[in-house]
């Protein structure tokens, strides 16, 4: 335990330091099932914060249009929808996908009516015979207009996998394709693990899609988004790190799906688009936007965002120069070290647990919100879980360690206590404090004392071998004080060979409990007494007497003492009366005196005597006290309680001065019990008082003018 306290600063490092290290080491072995998400599970902590936290705004200028179920199968309601209409004549003469005239028609319409741009999430890389339209509509808007390029997964003569760009036909855009401004790819590249995007390449090279290192002045060919930046006046803004630019998203539902045939239907675009007025200076892509064409991908807003959309979301993004960023490995493993070492020194200031715990949530919390605001405001991603795995696992085991440690100290402190006084008041002065410290400044309060003392055991004291007689001295105060802490009382010193014990002064059950607690003690000790006897006795030893004196009532409980020292005690002429009790003993041949307000508290749970009717020193009024036969609950001699009713009928006669009658009921109690002695000293009184009567002003009170 001491070991422990000593080097408690080197084990609270040690555990930091293990803990810590642990974290790291963690990054280097990824392998470790269960613990490897301690660094793999940042990456959900960061789709986290995509979607809580700030998005790039929603524009109000982007529009997506999209080949949906109803466009995909179009057919008319009647005859006249389809009427003039030469877009709509061709979507219902043929599923999609349809003629390539219906596109020209469709950029006719909507660049007609104002819109900026239209991006075409759609590759058209075969040549069919519609595409003189479409091209001519290509070239007409070709500052206004991108399609997309696809990428090809093929293999070389050797079976290895290669990539290609899939370019749009040579009949709609003539070679090279990719180095025209009206063609940027549509491909977005997912992580390699969970395969969800979550960043964007703006350009690339033949060299990168074919896995080889770009050459100096290798062209550069540029996505869907960068091509429809640079006709938007944004060019400058585009990167060409040739590098994946992590993105922020904007909202999962920030741009709804419209439906293609109803802005080719001339009725929905009068009632719907206000003849085209709503794409005044809109940004258009069309894209698949039904179940059917599973054009949807993962994404930290939403397992289903659709493809179309993604170019929209990253498009802004570019507009906005909202990009995102990691730190670098080496600012990871410094922010796990820096939660170790912050870990460590709250363990080390801090040493009450419950504070300590509530510091380390703060932090965390604060923590928390650091990195969420951090994220909103510059898009910076601050190191999570590893950080708080070392900063919380370093808190819980230091934490538990500490609050071991404080368990095992109050054990010991709570031992080395009850060494010294009552086990009830160790754990009142540990677990109420205040309620304990406010009591010794003095309170009145009902309680009940019990006083031992051994007979004769000065007298021992001399003869015997001082070794021994302090053995057997500690084993008897030993089994006493069990009998008294197993019935709820307080130890409240030892005096010499005697003992004083209180009831109520620091928890009360109650005043009839806590006086049916002393009596049973009284009896427990008794019975204790008589076991050490025989022991004692079998070793040749000599046995022991002992008086008990128990009373009931008001006491002042309070430090007693000087300046110099102070004793947490009851004082009162209640307590004085149990001690004389306890003396007078000696005078009735009892080994129990019992108080009558204690004896009348007590009655229905024990066996009673009445013994006298007394005036101790420094009392005015006299008292009954009482010895105890034994418990209700166990056996009890059926013959000595029927022949006690005798007994106690001649005490009252006694007390009427009736003292023939008197005689005679203590006569036939010694025909039973001829050595009882108390039955013999009222005889012996009876037979006195009957042939000379005391004075009219006698009242069977014995007074006492000693101790």
């Amino acid at each position: 335990m001491h070991w422990l306290h000593r080097h408690r600063l080197w084990i609270v490092a040690g555990i930091c330091i293990f803990v810590t290290g642990s974290v790291l080491l963690l990054h280097f072995t990824p392998e470790v099932p269960f613990l490897s998400y301690v660094w793999s599970g940042e990456q959900g902590a960061q789709d986290l914060l995509r979607r809580e936290g700030r998005k790039t705004p929603t524009r109000d200028d982007f529009v997506f249009v999209g080949i949906d179920e109803e466009s995909r199968h179009f057919e008319p309601f009647d005859a006249a929808q389809i009427e003039n209409n030469r877009a709509l004549q061709l979507m219902a003469k043929k599923d999609f996908p349809w003629s390539r005239e219906v596109w020209a028609h469709f950029l006719d319409r909507v660049l007609g009516a104002g819109a900026r741009l239209v991006m075409f999430d759609l590759t058209f890389g075969n040549e069919t015979e519609n595409d003189p339209p479409f091209r001519a509509a290509l070239d007409r808007y070709r500052d206004k207009v991108v399609i997309g390029a696809n990428i090809d997964l093929t293999q070389d003569e050797h079976g290895n996998p290669h990539s290609k760009f899939g370019e749009p036909s040579p009949s709609l855009i003539p070679p090279p394709q990719m180095q025209d401004d009206r063609v940027g790819y549509v491909v977005f590249f997912p992580d390699l693990i969970d395969k969800r995007i979550r960043s964007v390449r703006y350009t690339m090279t033949e060299s990168q899609l074919a896995f080889q290192e770009s050459y100096p002045g290798e062209p550069q060919i540029e996505s869907l988004s960068a091509r429809a930046a640079r006709k938007l006046g944004f060019g400058d803004k585009v990167p060409h790190d040739l590098k994946p630019r992590i993105f922020r998203f904007s909202a999962l539902d920030a741009y709804p799906p419209k439906k293609l045939f109803e802005i080719l239907d001339d009725k929905s675009w009068h009632a719907n688009y206000h003849d085209g007025a709503f794409f005044k200076d809109k940004v258009i892509v069309v894209g698949a936007s039904s179940q059917i064409s599973h054009d949807v991908f993962d994404t930290p807003i939403g397992p289903e965002t659709p493809g179309p959309a993604l170019h929209l979301h990253t498009l802004a993004a570019l507009m906005a120069g909202d990009f995102l960023h990691d730190l670098p490995l080496s600012a990871w493993l410094a922010f796990v070290i820096v939660a170790g070492v912050v870990a460590f020194v709250l363990l080390w200031l801090i040493r009450r647990p419950l504070i300590c715990l509530a510091t380390f949530t703060a932090v965390t919390i604060a923590y928390l919100i650091a990195v969420r605001l951090i994220y909103d405001w510059n898009g910076l991603f601050l190191l999570v879980v590893p950080t708080m795995t070392a900063f919380n696992v370093s808190g819980v085991i230091g934490l538990g360690f500490e609050y071991t440690l404080e368990i095992l100290e109050r054990m010991r402190t709570r031992r080395t206590l009850e060494r010294y006084v009552s086990k009830n008041l160790v754990a009142e002065i540990l677990e109420n404090p205040d309620s304990y410290y406010h009591s010794l400044l003095g309170v009145r309060v009902p309680a009940t004392m019990l006083f031992s003392d051994l007979v004769g055991f000065t007298t021992l004291s001399e003869k015997a071998d001082p070794e021994a007689l302090v053995k057997q001295l500690n084993e008897y105060l030993s089994c006493m004080t069990g009998v008294v802490f197993k019935n709820g009382g307080t130890l409240d010193k030892f005096i010499g060979d005697a003992i004083m014990c209180v009831w109520g002064n620091v928890k009360s059950l109650g005043v009839a409990e806590d006086a049916k607690s002393a009596v049973r003690t009284a009896f427990g000790m008794r019975q204790e007494l008589q076991k050490l006897n025989e022991n004692w006795k079998a070793e040749g030893r000599m046995g022991l007497g002992m008086g008990i004196g128990i009373n009931q009532g008001e006491v002042i409980v309070g430090n007693i003492g000087s300046h110099e020292r102070m004793d947490p005690t009851v004082i009162g002429d209640a307590v004085n009366l149990a001690s004389r009790l306890e003396a007078l003993t000696r005078q009735y041949n009892v080994d129990i005196l019992v108080g009558a307000t204690a004896a009348e508290l007590a009655r229905d749970e024990f066996h009673l005597r009445s013994v006298a009717r007394v005036q101790v020193k420094g009392k005015s009024q006299p008292v009954d006290v009482f010895t105890l036969i034994g418990s209700r609950k166990e056996d009890v001699d059926p013959e000595l309680l029927k022949w006690m009713q005798s007994y106690e009928e001649g005490i009252e006669k006694f007390r009427e001065r009736d003292f023939t009658q008197a005689k005679i009921l203590f006569s036939r109690f010694l025909e039973f019990y001829p050595e009882d002695f108390l039955a013999k000293m009222y005889l012996e009184r009876a037979l006195e008082y009957e042939n000379t009567p005391p004075d009219e002003a006698w009242n069977a009170v014995e007074v006492f003018k000693k101790k």
